[in-house]
């Protein structure tokens, strides 16, 4: 099977602000190792990390203190030497000085690039804000000022998008020069105000796709059996996958993941049903373009 046909399968193993005294989410440095090799053992070749505050009792909320930073890639590294690393870069705002810190320290392999502004909403049944609207923005001038640092550092941009126009932006960007290489795009769907959480929009994204494009979905908020839907059939597509405690918190048959593996091998198993071989780590390296 050539390296077109392998899927490279991704899991986010902690979100933004899940609070892990009500879920399973790793948080300590020792925590985001052990789930690194959850994921990793399970099949998994990319993990997307967030970072926690390591202060007592602040473990529900994101950090970018260089040391605690550190600390945590080190520890994911010395547990699973071959993972690939893909960090997360979203901040709201123009300050975007303390991820392009992170960036130019760490290097990663991969990194998120957040490639256009969504008004971030959702509504309750009485038709009430269940919270303040707010705009996720991500200009061309802020986005553009990470990729500069991507570029400068060898790291490849994973760019999310959360609407169609999105998608097409992504082609400008590598247009105009904004970033060199294949791109590597992230559909992310379920978000309320953003694409819904539909298989059948597949197609049509894939479409719209720049030329040469590695592809994935990023389920959030779709639902337990849509989530599982849209995995195969951007498997039965042609494209990459991700889950993860980020992303879902359940099997396909219902039931409550108690870790980041188990979705991992879930995820793995529907690319094996569809035909398809998961990559290796060295496989995955040469399929995305990374050097290192």
């Amino acid at each position: 099977m050539s390296y077109n046909e392998k899927v490279v399968v991704t899991c986010a193993i902690t979100g933004v602000l899940t609070d892990p005294n009500r879920f399973n989410v790793p948080v300590t440095p020792k925590q985001m190792a052990a789930a690194t090799k959850q994921a990793f053992d399970a099949g998994a070749t990319i993990v997307h990390a967030h970072f926690r505050s390591q202060e007592a009792g602040a473990g529900a909320f994101p950090t970018w203190d260089i040391t605690d930073v550190g600390t945590i890639l080190t520890a994911m590294k010395e547990e699973v030497p071959e993972i690939i690393i893909n960090m997360t870069t979203g901040v709201m705002g123009n300050d975007i000085s303390e991820p392009l810190a992170c960036l130019k320290t760490f290097k990663p392999q991969m990194a998120a690039c957040n490639a256009g502004s969504l008004n971030y909403l959702k509504v309750r049944r009485d038709g009430t804000w269940a919270w303040p609207p707010i705009l996720f923005d991500n200009p061309v001038e802020k986005v553009k000022g990470f990729l500069d640092v991507m570029t400068a550092n060898n790291i490849i941009p994973e760019f999310e998008c959360f609407d169609t126009g999105i998608v097409r932006s992504v082609g400008m960007y590598h247009a105009n020069g904004m970033f060199q290489g294949n791109p590597h795009l992230s559909f992310v769907m379920g978000v309320d105000s953003g694409m819904p959480a539909r298989a059948d929009l597949l197609p049509i994204l894939k479409d719209e796709l720049p030329k040469n494009a590695h592809w994935q979905v990023i389920a959030t908020g779709a639902g337990r059996e849509k989530n599982w839907e849209l995995h195969r059939k951007c498997v039965e597509l042609g494209g990459n996958v991700r889950t993860g405690l980020e992303d879902t918190f359940y099997l396909p048959n219902g039931e409550k993941a108690t870790d980041n593996g188990q979705l991992v091998e879930a995820l793995v198993k529907i690319v094996q049903e569809t035909g398809r071989e998961v990559a290796s780590p060295f496989e995955a390296r040469n399929i995305l373009g990374i050097e290192k």
